[in-house]
């Protein structure tokens, strides 16, 4: 019997959940589907370019797990990619991290989840915050 997989932290939803080649219909594709933990690897690795072991540290894996979650993800692109496939970010077994934010129009202080433009201050309803430390 296999162990259960750890749950991975992620820092934050992806804005968009499916990339398809433009003029085909989503109807006529056949889908790639990611994890939201693969799309993090890509995001910690790729974009903000940090090293293996800092990758790993920030999704509370081993840098071994970290490193396969993240070749899955190329692979996964790459082919979608290659062969025209849409690219769907679906499921995964993740946690959003909590983060201390602070609204800069009102000042109001709160513990929530980071969800690229979605999240709001509960206050005053504006998005407009930065990460307090």
């Amino acid at each position: 019997m296999p162990r259960p997989q750890k749950c991975r932290r992620v820092e934050q939803l992806p804005g968009f959940t499916c990339f398809k080649p433009s003029g085909i219909p989503l109807t006529e594709l056949d889908e790639v589907i990611m994890s939201v933990e693969e799309i993090e690897a890509i995001r910690l690795r790729e974009l903000l370019v940090l090293e293996y072991e800092e990758c790993a540290e920030k999704m509370a894996v081993s840098r071994p797990t970290f490193h396969r979650i993240l070749a899955m993800a190329r692979q996964k692109i790459a082919f979608a990619l290659i062969n025209g496939s849409a690219l769907r970010i679906s499921g995964g077994n993740f946690q959003l991290a909590q983060h201390k934010l602070e609204c800069r129009r009102c000042g109001f202080r709160w513990e929530g989840t980071v969800c690229c433009r979605r999240t709001v201050c509960p206050a005053c309803s504006e998005n407009d915050w930065q990460e307090n430390e």
